[in-house]
């Protein structure tokens, strides 16, 4: 490959050797079933007390739950698809002005998952911007697509808006006051990861992204509608969450994991491509502000189970995630009591 990013435009007839994964890792495709039964909670339907009990329902069983009527216009998101997928038929030598394989920038396009460490690459580029404060971060963002800037603004705004009433919704669901997880993770950090997965030639062989947990508090992913790609673990078991319409799916990420000492499940998921479509995903992410300080709190640990994690600052957490592979064991068992 001459270039570092599969978004090329160049159908591949056949999978480059460094992305065919050895043959005990692949996905097996043909045992994945659908996931039924994917909680899908309507946010709008008035009765807050169910609302908090479906959200606590689902984190305690899936980790994840997908919401409709959760106030992030339709236009909103249309756009965002719209200028999402623009971006990515740009010219490579356009997109490549991006380009950085260096996790902590805070605009760059890259591909994979963290190209100089792994052995085995994804079948994935993606856009990755830091969002929160916006201007702070917005004049970096890429002026190509013109109407970029502006339509991922009005996107952030919204997204973070749910994800914060969100957060009230699971902090009440663990029966702590509703700003409790808000006031513990303090001035959010948030970060879009705009997902691009071209046509793959075979996508038994390898991943978009290989099964991980997220490492952040809250994700809020926008999925491709025509394309299904993600699955999650659920009992053992790789099950497909297809894609619903006007619906985010949301998951619980390693932080609420450790902050509800363990009730709430950050779910494993991955990515798989398709043959024949590329899909697009766009992924929010909510973060704690850098020296939060993750424990959880005295309510949900005097029953006698005292606090399975050793607190930690969530810069300490992150640094352990970026310099480890993306499908190790689970980055909290690093942090066990």
């Amino acid at each position: 490959m001459d270039t570092k990013v599969i978004s090329t435009g160049i159908r591949y007839s056949s999978l480059p050797e460094s992305y065919i994964r050895p043959e005990s890792e692949r996905p097996k495709l043909s045992e994945v079933s659908d996931c039924e039964n994917v909680p899908i909670i309507d946010l709008g339907c008035g009765d807050r007390d169910l609302i908090v009990q479906q959200i606590g329902d689902a984190c305690q069983q899936y980790g994840f739950f997908q919401v409709i009527n959760h106030g992030v216009s339709k236009e909103s998101i249309k756009k965002m698809q719209s200028v999402a997928n623009e971006f990515f038929c740009l010219p490579v030598e356009e997109k490549m002005k991006l380009y950085s394989e260096d996790p902590s920038k805070t605009v760059r396009l890259s591909t994979s998952f963290n190209v100089k460490k792994e052995k085995v690459h994804n079948w994935r580029d993606f856009l990755r911007l830091h969002c929160y404060p916006l201007d702070k971060y917005m004049p970096e963002w890429p002026s190509n697509p013109s109407s970029f800037k502006d339509i991922v603004r009005n996107y952030c705004t919204e997204v973070r808006e749910l994800g914060f009433r969100l957060q009230e919704a699971i902090s009440e669901s663990l029966g702590l006051d509703k700003d409790y997880i808000k006031n513990v993770l303090g001035e959010q950090g948030q970060h879009m990861a705009v997902n691009y997965y071209p046509p793959c030639p075979e996508p038994e062989l390898t991943y978009g992204l290989p099964g991980h947990t997220d490492p952040n508090a809250l994700t809020i992913l926008l999925q491709d509608l025509q394309v299904a790609g993600l699955q999650v673990l659920k009992d053992g078991k790789w099950v497909a969450v297809n894609p619903h319409p006007d619906a985010f799916v949301i998951n619980i990420g390693d932080q609420l994991q450790a902050l509800s000492n363990g009730r709430y499940k950050s779910v494993w998921h991955r990515a798989i491509v398709n043959a024949d479509q590329p899909r697009l995903s766009v992924a929010s992410f909510l973060c704690p502000f850098d020296d939060a300080l993750i424990c959880p709190p005295e309510a949900l640990t005097e029953d006698g189970t005292g606090a399975l994690y050793r607190s930690f600052t969530y810069t300490e957490y992150y640094k352990k995630f970026w310099s480890r592979n993306l499908d190790q064991e689970h980055c909290l068992e690093l942090f066990k009591n």
